[in-house]
């Protein structure tokens, strides 16, 4: 029997891989605050709810994907939420970035329902979730896992079942401590190549086949110097996921200095209005100081 599947959240990264979902067979019912978000959902056969409560009552895996602690404690817990409407047997998966410790709160309270709950946020941003080539990092049960995966194979290619609940939402936030250390160091690199008088077109070139290649380089690298920050993912959300970072590190009083460097500059990017921009645009701050453009 095919799950009928709810999607909470149809924003850059949902609304793609909701029609992924849609693509593959599966029926889904869709809730979003802001309603034109879920029109090409719905324009593709998608069901579109009142709130989440009603989606809740009409499918039995519901996909959460929205911004941040705050937003999934509303739309699970809060009023008309989808609390209200599930029942024993339903799978609450919330594939967005928050706190492993809210996490964990909230699957506690799913439970007491007889409610399933899996940790599963993404990286790809949304060419992966176009494409469909997500990776996926997964906390929860075994059982619950594996009946979950064949939506998560039609959304994503790596998918891991990295431990108990809340053990996504780790993964999720080293992913993003290295992918911003990793944009610095590039935007670094490139403008250093740039002061030098050397192509940072043809040195990103060179980097890319030897030991200094990634996938930051590859992707970032190019967007930095075509001077594209349109957003794959937004400056002001890797701010949010920097900072549950930084939280998971004084709490374990750790000393991690180039977690707080990437951090402080990505803030820096958010304060002086490039929020909305893409998560590279923090090249433009370090242009700045060192009165140096890839442009």
């Amino acid at each position: 029997m095919t799950e009928k599947v709810g999607l909470i959240g149809p924003g850059l990264m949902g609304q793609p891989m909701g029609l992924n979902l849609i693509k593959a067979g599966y029926p889904l019912w869709v809730y979003s605050r802001t309603p034109e978000r879920a029109a090409p959902l719905a324009g593709e056969g998608a069901t579109v709810c009142a709130s989440p409560r009603e989606v809740a009552e009409r499918a039995d895996i519901i996909i959460t994907i929205v911004s941040d602690t705050p937003d999934v404690e509303t739309v699970v817990l809060g009023e008309d939420g989808l609390i209200h409407g599930l029942s024993e047997g339903n799978v609450v998966v919330d594939m967005s970035t928050i706190s492993a410790s809210a996490t964990r709160k909230i699957a506690a309270t799913l439970a007491e329902r007889g409610v399933e709950m899996l940790d599963a946020p993404v990286s790809g941003g949304d060419i992966g979730a176009k494409a469909g080539t997500l990776s996926i990092m997964v906390g929860g049960k075994d059982a619950v896992f594996e009946r979950v995966k064949p939506l998560f194979e039609v959304m994503g290619k790596n998918i891991v079942h990295v431990g108990d609940i809340g053990a996504g939402q780790v993964a999720k936030t080293c992913n993003q401590m290295l992918v911003a250390q990793h944009v610095n160091a590039a935007a670094e690199a490139l403008l250093l190549a740039k002061k030098c008088g050397a192509d940072p077109r043809k040195v990103r070139e060179a980097l890319l086949g030897g030991f200094a290649a990634s996938r930051v380089l590859e992707v970032h690298g190019m967007r930095m110097l075509d001077r594209d920050f349109e957003p794959g993912f937004k400056a002001k959300l890797h701010k949010k996921d920097m900072r549950i970072a930084m939280e998971i590190i004084d709490e374990l009083n750790m000393d991690l200095p180039a977690t707080k460097l990437a951090t402080e500059g990505i803030n820096r990017a958010v304060e002086e209005g490039l929020g909305e921009a893409d998560t590279t645009s923090v090249i433009q701050i370090i242009e700045k100081k060192n009165d140096v453009s890839l442009a």
